[in-house]
């Protein structure tokens, strides 16, 4: 009885009918899970290099070419924003005497390496000034490294009521020119001015925006402004002393001009290089003409002027066709050239 019944208990242990479709299954899970590790890597997913990256990235599990399709499209738009450079702008800081401290500031807060920057301390700042500031230039490692801030060394007197404040930024720019400096717009600021976004966040902003727009503020002369500022004909001594004197307003009165209207404005602008190349460069008398009207008017860089026929605009571009006139305070464009008065 005993080895009846172990006879029949080992019989299961015995049949090995079991042992070949157990080895069958398993052979089939084993080749199913290679593929489905192995899968993504075969060449015809490697064909495209972006497919490889999904493929490690994101599984096997959701819908692959859904993923693929997505993560397509924003390596395209990457490489799309990679393609854009950042803005480079140029920056005039301009002060006085007592300013230098105040002038330091201004250009730790705006300073970025990509950007230029010029600074100003008029005549009437003592030598010993003029020559700390540069100083103080000139030790920075991280100046001296890119090469990117400069000291005019020979100063301009400036009167700011009268048309020197003009000639100092036109001066700057003509540098700016000179030097062949990669840059694509430029601001004018004083020493008490200070940010209130940083320098990536601006460069960010602008790097959207078309290369060719410029930011102005005005608004056009009316009222008690046309007799107190448009008339009255002065004559700045800063064009020809060393020493800052009030501007000298003569007795003679001169009519408005019919060929163009006036306008006024903030003197702080942010204009761009192919504008103020036309107006160093200029290939017409437009920028001269309109200079030499300013030279005898009060507060000119608050004001500019543009050709009685056009309408003003906030932005606009460098004149090509079209005629575009400014005194670095604000900035018109017309179809219609402007003659002098």
């Amino acid at each position: 009885m005993r080895k009846n019944g172990g006879m029949h208990s080992g019989r299961p242990f015995s049949d090995r009918r079991w042992l070949l479709p157990f080895l069958a299954s398993l052979s089939v899970s084993a080749v199913l899970f290679l593929a489905t590790i192995f899968g993504p890597f075969s060449p015809h997913h490697t064909e495209d290099p972006e497919s490889l990256d999904i493929a490690t990235i994101t599984g096997a599990e959701d819908s692959f070419e859904y993923t693929l399709h997505l993560k397509k499209k924003s390596m395209e738009d990457r490489h799309f924003h990679l393609e854009i450079e950042a803005p480079r702008i140029a920056y005039l800081i301009t002060g006085t005497k007592g300013d230098s401290q105040r002038m330091r500031r201004a250009l730790q807060a705006i300073y970025h390496p990509r950007n230029q920057y010029i600074l100003h301390l008029d005549l009437e700042a003592p030598p010993r000034e003029r020559i700390d500031l540069a100083m103080y230039v000139r030790s920075d490692p991280v100046f001296g490294l890119v090469e990117n801030v400069h000291v005019i060394a020979k100063a301009n007197l400036v009167t700011y009521r009268g048309p020197t404040m003009i000639a100092c930024t036109l001066h700057a720019i003509a540098m700016l020119l000179r030097g062949n400096l990669k840059w694509d717009w430029f601001i004018n600021l004083s020493a008490s001015d200070y940010p209130l976004m940083t320098q990536d966040d601006i460069l960010h902003v602008f790097s959207s925006l078309q290369r060719d727009l410029n930011f102005i503020e005005h608004t056009q002369i009316t009222g008690w402004k046309l007799n107190q500022r448009a008339k009255p004909i002065i004559i700045d001594p800063g064009l020809y002393l060393s020493k800052k004197f009030d501007v000298v307003v003569t007795s003679e009165k001169r009519e408005l001009p019919k060929s163009f209207k006036l306008f006024t404005g903030s003197a702080w602008v942010m204009l761009s290089r192919s504008f103020l190349e036309y107006c160093i460069w200029g290939w017409e008398n437009l920028p001269r003409t309109l200079l030499m009207y300013y030279v005898n008017f009060i507060s000119s860089p608050e004001d500019t002027s543009t050709p009685s026929s056009a309408t003003p605009m906030n932005s606009l571009t460098r004149p090509s066709d079209t005629t575009s006139i400014t005194s670095l305070g604000t900035l018109h464009q017309s179809n219609t050239p402007a003659h002098s008065p």
